[in-house]
C-alpha cells in the first residue's frame, strides 16, 4: 500500500488537520488520554501511523511506539460480522436462518424465531452482557462458557420487535462461525481475512507466542486506563493476559491502526495487489445499508434515526457520539468501550481509525472531536 508521510497527499487541508495534533498533544500531555494512534486513508493511499502519549498509563512511561497494538473492544463486532457474511457468500449460511438450526441448545421459549439477521442488527432481544458476566470473568471462564450462557439466557423482547445493543448476539455468532467452518472464530478470521490482508499484528485473542520468544508482542500492547471496576479485577481486566487471550467475538480483537486501515481499504474496494477483494461488493453493500428499514415491527424511530447495517453502525446524524457531527449519510463504522473508533465514508473514498487507551463511554467525546477535525480536513 502507498503510505504517505504528508497528509496533504491524501487530499487533506493541512491547516485544518493540524488541529488533530494540537488536541492530541493537549489531551495526552494533560493526562486526559494516556495514548492514541491514528491512521487516515483516502484514494488508495493511507497516512503513516501518528501516535501520541505513553505506552503505559504511568506518567513516567516511555513514549508509545508507532507499531503499538490496541485492544479495540467492540470494533471487533463488525469484523466478526464480515466473517459471517463470507459464509453467506459461500452458501453456508443465510441471514434468515434460525440460530437453533446451528445451535440446537439455543432454542428456548421466546428464542425459536431468532435469526442470524437479528444477531447482526441488535434486534435479537438478547442482553448486552450475561447476568453472571463478572462471575465468569472472575473465574477466568473459557469462551465456551459465555456462549453457553447466551444460549440459556432469556430474551428481553421477542426477536425483531426492538433494538437493544447486544454483545451476547456476537458470542452466539462467533460460535455459529466455528461450527459451520470447522475452525474457531479466531482461526477463521486469521486465515480468511488477516493473513490475506497482511494484518500481521492482528489477532482475536493473542496467541501464546505473543508473550515470549522471537514473535513476542506483549511489550507492544498499549496499557489501558482502567475503570474503577476493572482496576479491582487484576486477573480479568482489559490488561490481563486472560482477557487479551480470551478472544471474545464481541470485543477481543487486538490490532494496530495500520492493520485496521488495511481492513478499511478492503471494504472501500481499493484495487491494490496487497488488498485482495475478500468480500464481494454485494456483501459490503448489504452490510452497510439500513437493515432496520425493512423490519416493520422495529420502532419507527430506530428504523429512521438509529439505523444499523449488518454489524456496522450507520451514521446517526442527530448524535455526536463517537462519529462526530460532520460525516455524510453513507458513513458507517463502529466504536469500542476502550476508547476506539473506526469510520468509513464511501462518498469521500476515505476512512479514519483512531485507537486510544482512554475509555470514553458513553459519548466518546474525544473520539467525536477528532472525527470532526478529520472530516473537515478532507478537501
Amino acid at each position: 500500500m502507498h503510505v504517505v508521510d504528508r497528509v496533504e497527499e491524501l487530499g487533506i487541508a493541512t491547516d485544518r488537520f493540524r488541529h488533530v495534533d494540537r488536541l492530541m498533544r493537549d489531551w495526552c500531555g494533560s493526562g486526559k488520554i494516556p495514548s492514541a494512534g491514528l491512521v487516515v486513508g483516502r484514494g488508495r493511499k493511507l497516512s503513516k501511523t501518528m501516535v501520541w502519549g505513553s505506552e503505559r498509563v504511568a506518567v513516567d512511561s516511555a513514549p508509545i511506539r508507532d507499531d503499538a497494538i490496541f485492544l479495540i473492544a467492540s470494533i471487533t463486532k463488525p469484523i466478526v460480522a464480515m466473517g459471517a457474511l463470507l459464509l453467506v457468500e459461500r452458501g453456508e449460511l443465510a441471514l434468515d436462518d434460525r440460530v437453533e438450526n446451528y445451535l440446537p441448545e439455543f432454542g428456548r421459549p421466546g428464542k425459536h424465531a431468532t435469526t442470524l439477521r437479528h444477531l447482526l442488527t441488535h434486534t435479537s432481544g438478547l442482553p448486552d452482557m450475561l447476568p453472571n458476566n463478572a462471575d465468569l470473568r472472575g473465574a477466568n471462564a473459557p469462551l465456551s462458557a459465555f456462549a453457553a450462557g447466551a444460549c440459556e439466557v432469556e430474551v428481553d423482547f421477542p426477536p425483531g420487535r426492538g433494538v437493544q445493543y447486544q454483545s451476547m448476539g456476537f458470542a452466539i455468532l462467533g460460535e455459529i462461525i466455528a461450527r459451520v467452518s470447522g475452525r474457531s472464530c479466531a482461526k477463521f478470521l486469521e486465515e480468511e481475512f488477516f493473513a490475506k490482508l497482511g494484518m500481521r499484528d492482528t489477532a482475536l485473542g493473542a496467541p501464546d507466542d505473543w508473550f515470549g520468544g522471537p514473535l513476542s508482542r506483549v511489550n507492544r500492547i498499549a496499557e489501558l486506563r482502567l475503570t474503577e471496576e476493572q482496576a479491582r479485577a487484576t486477573h480479568w481486566n482489559w490488561n490481563s493476559r486472560y482477557w487479551r487471550q480470551l478472544g471474545v467475538p464481541w470485543g477481543g480483537l487486538l490490532t494496530t491502526p495500520a492493520d485496521l486501515g488495511r481492513f478499511a481499504a478492503m471494504l472501500l474496494g481499493w484495487e491494490l495487489p496487497e488488498i485482495p477483494p475478500i468480500l464481494s461488493r454485494s456483501s459490503i453493500e448489504a452490510a452497510t445499508r439500513n437493515q432496520l428499514e425493512a423490519m416493520r415491527e422495529v420502532p419507527a424511530d430506530d428504523r429512521r434515526c438509529r439505523p444499523w447495517g449488518l454489524g456496522w453502525r450507520l451514521n446517526w446524524a442527530a448524535h455526536s457520539a463517537n462519529f462526530g457531527d460532520l460525516l455524510g449519510p453513507q458513513t458507517y463504522g463502529h466504536w469500542g468501550a476502550t476508547g476506539t473508533v473506526m469510520w468509513i465514508d464511501p462518498g469521500r473514498d476515505a476512512f479514519c481509525v483512531l485507537l486510544t487507551t482512554q475509555p470514553q463511554e458513553p459519548g466518546g467525546q474525544f473520539l467525536a472531536r477528532i472525527s470532526n477535525v478529520v472530516a473537515a480536513s478532507f478537501i
